[in-house]
């Protein structure tokens, strides 16, 4: 086994950067692993580790899963695995839904070090929405023990399009008009800012850590205050000509329905948003119902909140069922805050998209209930910083 040829200077550092790299991506890992998926040899491998947990980048832990078994630390010993450090560094998600703030800290393998939601009308405090991430990522930092020199970049998740050409501007919220969160954030907080819709996001991260796991052709519902979808095509994110893709929410079901915040009338989200979903319950359980306690009254069993879930998921299944007739995905997977409702919302999803497919298309597509929740678009924030940060950031 050989190590990779070059000039000595740079194939030392290059070598270093695997190990980081093959930890960032595996979060834990043996030295015998190390030397098996870096082509190292293990020499190599045992002194540039040797070398990182000097420096305070690698550090050793007990495999917890284990139960005491048998292992290569040791007779009735867990074996020893390898891992980035806390100190080493980390990243940060945020996901401004379109009435929260969350926000979370994580390690450079994707773990998450501390998280924190508030809620907040992001939709028209644009500027106050920024200052509260700011505050929460000061008060994160230091429940993790991190310092904001340590965070290789900042992942943000958006509920609007994104024009990549653009500066990152979102399109549809009212308060974020002529504003680039990335250009603001960036100047606030000193540290590569990388951001895309919510729902790309949200698919990012269940088919990486979630119910997607191992599918290559994937459509994500993100079912929450507002609509959106996320598609990943032959295992990678699809994001268009300029990166405005799933807006699912925004296809025009109804013509002569009501006025849609986008400016059109009888969108997807019109009739089964959060807002479309709580009107009609007023009457019945108050003005200040929120999509949390109307998705806990159904769970309950309350037969009017049931009703307005199963024909919103049935109608978001009418859209996707269309979009399965052009795209022919494996696996659909409904998610977002909604998803909490369980059958009711999936099985009607399910109803929609029956009506909707050919016969063959509906055999092929499988739909689940994505397992993240309503992190999943703030682990895809995280998960984004990972991939768009080169390792040697790790190591200056």
């Amino acid at each position: 086994m050989t190590d990779t040829a070059g000039p000595p200077g740079s194939l030392r550092e290059r070598n270093r950067l695997r190990i980081v790299d093959e930890l960032r991506r595996a979060g834990r890992s043996s030295r015998a692993d190390l030397v098996r998926t870096t082509g190292l040899s293990r020499t190599t491998v045992s002194k540039l580790v040797a070398e990182l947990q000097a420096e305070g980048i690698v550090v050793e832990r007990r495999d917890e899963d284990t139960d005491g078994a048998p292992g290569a630390g040791g007779v009735g010993r867990p074996p020893v695995a390898l891992a980035l450090a806390p100190a080493a560094g980390g990243a940060i998600g945020v996901d401004f839904g379109h009435d929260f703030v969350r926000v979370a800290v994580a390690d450079l393998a994707g773990g998450v070090l501390a998280e924190a939601r508030r809620e907040f009308d992001v939709d028209r405090q644009s500027p106050a929405a920024l200052d509260l991430a700011c505050t929460l990522i000061d008060e994160l930092l230091d429940e993790a023990g991190l310092d904001l020199e340590r965070i290789v970049g900042v992942g943000v998740a958006v509920s609007a399009p994104i024009l990549r050409d653009m500066e990152g501007r979102a399109q549809i919220l009212p308060g974020w008009a002529a504003f680039a969160p990335v250009v603001e954030l960036e100047r606030r907080l000193g540290r590569p800012v990388h951001m895309d819709n919510d729902a790309n996001l949200g698919a990012l991260a269940e088919v990486r850590h979630g119910a997607g796991c191992g599918a290559v052709d994937v459509l994500y519902l993100m079912l929450s205050a507002g609509i959106g979808a996320g598609l990943i095509a032959d295992g990678r994110l699809v994001r268009g000509r300029h990166g405005i893709t799933g807006e699912i929410g925004h296809i025009v079901v109804d013509p002569d329905g009501a006025i849609c915040r986008c400016g059109n009338r009888g969108c997807l989200e019109t009739i089964a948003a959060a807002p479309a979903l709580l009107a009609p319950l007023g009457s019945l359980h108050g003005d200040d119902l929120t999509l949390q306690e109307l998705v806990r009254l159904a769970r309950d069993g309350d037969e009017g909140c049931r009703r307005v879930i199963a024909d919103a998921g049935q109608a978001v299944g009418l859209v996707a069922g269309a979009i399965c007739n052009v795209f022919n995905p494996e696996l659909i997977i409904v998610g977002g805050e909604m998803i909490v409702a369980g059958d009711v919302l999936v099985d009607a999803v399910r109803a929609g998209v029956a009506r909707a497919v050919m016969p063959a298309i509906r055999d092929d597509a499988e739909i689940v209930a994505a397992t993240l929740g309503d992190r999943a678009e703030m682990l895809g924030a995280v998960g984004l910083v990972l991939e768009e940060t080169e390792t040697v950031s790790v190591l200056a």
